[in-house]
C-alpha cells in the first residue's frame, strides 16, 4: 500500500507542462531545443547565429511577450480549465516568455498543454489584449510525466521558487 501512496499522481497522471510564447526561444538560439535532442538530460544546443537568423526570418509576426495584464489573463485561465475539467492544478506561473504548470489529471499531457492554450487564448482575445490572428504560443512544448509525490514536490517548487522574481504565480494550498 506504501508504494501506491508514494506513487500519488502517476496513476491520475501528473505532469510538469511548460510552453514558450510565439518567437522567444528559437533554433539557434542557446539552450535552444529541437526534435532530435528533446530528451531529459540531453546535452543543450550550441548557439548558432546562422541558424537563429534563417528561423526569425521565417516569422510571420513579431516575438509575443506577457505583459503584466496578459500573465493575470493566463494564470486565471489556466486555474480555470482546471476548475472545469476536474483537473488538479498544483502549481502555474506565468513568466514573461513562457508558461510552467503542475497539473494532476488522467488526460494526456499533450491534451492538457493544447487545452492551457486554447483556453489562454480565448480569454486574451476576450480581455481585447490581442487580436485573434496574433500567433502566441511556438510549436509543442515540454511535457514531463511526475510520478510520484516526490517528483510532485519537486516541480512545484522549480516553478513556484526556482523561476526568478514571482510574477503571475498559483500554488495550490496542499502542494505549497
Amino acid at each position: 500500500m506504501k508504494q501506491n501512496r508514494d506513487r500519488q499522481g502517476a496513476d491520475d497522471g501528473a505532469y510538469l507542462i511548460t510552453f514558450v510564447c510565439y518567437g522567444t526561444r528559437l533554433p539557434g538560439q542557446f539552450g535552444a531545443v529541437d526534435r532530435s535532442q528533446n530528451q531529459f538530460g540531453a546535452p543543450k544546443l550550441e548557439e548558432n547565429a546562422a541558424k537563429e537568423a534563417a528561423a526569425r526570418t521565417k516569422m510571420a509576426q513579431e516575438p509575443y511577450l506577457l505583459n503584466a495584464a496578459r500573465r493575470e489573463v493566463l494564470l486565471k485561465s489556466v486555474h480555470q480549465v482546471c476548475m472545469h475539467r476536474g483537473w488538479m492544478l498544483f502549481a502555474a506561473h506565468v513568466r514573461t516568455n513562457h508558461v510552467h504548470a503542475v497539473v494532476g489529471t488522467n488526460e494526456s499531457a499533450e491534451r492538457v498543454m493544447n487545452t492551457f492554450k486554447v483556453y489562454a487564448s480565448r480569454a486574451l482575445n476576450a480581455a481585447g489584449l490581442d487580436g485573434p490572428d496574433r500567433r502566441r504560443w511556438a510549436r509543442h512544448g515540454s511535457t514531463r510525466h511526475l510520478y510520484t509525490k516526490d517528483a510532485i514536490t519537486a516541480a512545484v517548487r522549480y516553478v513556484v521558487c526556482e523561476q526568478g522574481e514571482p510574477l503571475a504565480v498559483y500554488c495550490a494550498p496542499a502542494a505549497c
